[in-house]
């Protein structure tokens, strides 16, 4: 027990000045007759510190989740004990019951905050499935409060906001989802989606910046099962092209996998462009018309001279 004795306070029962200060029971009391004079509030921390690092540590909780529909800030009602940890009688457990209901419905019983509880449902649910880091999904919903603000919602459906949304931070922060997948996962139209991103750019004013080619190159090869020296490779081929500002324009999917095509030509590893199409979400043709613009551009062995056994049938215009 921590005490400690002050001066220049008066017990205002008995007159005396010996004034004990009981910080571990957070009380004033008189140590002539006993008085509880007042109570402490200790704006100490209320942690202990086993490293020198802890002991800066804030007591203020933690920043609000905007992926969360009311932030984070939740109010829970624990309606068996009070908040000594003894049971409550039956009377009381009731009465708590109905001021848990009550809280419950008067937090959505706004449309807006009705809204953000389905959507952060939906939101949570759509960034686990394509797993998607916990930036993206607050920047999501970073963008979707945006649009609720300015009543963009309205008549429109939840779901495609929510799959844009997500589809939207991805690009804004480099990460490789393709639409198609987004909206698989969301369960709506892909024109849906692309209607709704567009309208967000539009009224938002959002700059997107543009897609590079190489961050689709590991999740390509993952799916083709390729080496590193072959993945790397195509990278090269990617880089090379881009010093000679001659890929501008392109799909970058399909200049991945004509990329990664070639790459598997060079390297010995056998691939048919219907599975490198495949894997890229590309059509046949355009991963051709990709490789001849990349045959013409890098400094690449020919494909008419690698090894008939390793090279499909030749890529002429229009071929399918």
């Amino acid at each position: 027990m921590k005490m400690e004795t002050t001066s220049g306070h008066v017990c205002p029962k008995c007159g005396g000045a010996h004034i004990i200060r009981d910080v571990d029971a957070g009380e004033e009391v008189c140590g002539r007759c006993g008085l509880v004079i007042s109570e402490l509030i200790d704006s100490g921390a209320e942690w202990r510190a086993f490293e020198f690092s802890e002991l800066g540590r804030s007591r203020a909780g933690q920043a609000l989740t905007p992926s969360l529909w009311d932030g984070g800030m939740s109010t829970s009602f624990n309606c068996l004990r009070d908040g000594n940890g003894k049971p409550l009688k039956l009377g009381e457990i009731d009465k708590m019951y109905r001021l848990k209901k009550y809280d419950n419905r008067s937090k959505i019983n706004d449309t807006q905050a009705r809204n953000l509880s389905i959507a952060m449902s939906e939101l949570s649910r759509l960034t686990s499935a394509i797993h998607i880091p916990e930036t993206a999904r607050n920047n999501a919903a970073v963008i979707y409060r945006r649009a609720l603000n300015k009543d963009m919602i309205r008549g429109r459906s939840i779901d495609s906001f929510v799959a844009a949304c997500v589809y939207a931070a991805c690009r804004l922060q480099g990460i490789p989802r393709p639409l198609k997948v987004i909206a698989a996962e969301s369960h709506r139209p892909v024109g849906d989606v692309a209607r709704t991103y567009r309208l967000l750019l539009t009224d938002l004013g959002l700059k997107m910046p543009l897609n590079e080619s190489e961050k689709f190159i590991p999740s390509i090869a993952a799916k083709l099962r390729l080496t590193r020296t072959t993945e790397q490779h195509a990278v090269e081929i990617l880089r090379e092209g881009k010093t000679r500002q001659r890929l501008s324009g392109k799909d970058p999917r399909g200049l991945a996998a004509a990329a990664l095509y070639l790459s598997c030509i060079l390297n010995r590893e056998k691939r048919t462009q219907k599975e490198v199409a495949a894997a890229a979400g590309t059509t046949e043709v355009t991963l051709r018309n990709r490789v001849k613009g990349l045959e013409g551009l890098l400094c690449v062995v020919p494909i008419e001279n690698i090894p008939p056994a390793l090279v499909e049938p030749p890529m002429v215009s229009g071929a399918k």
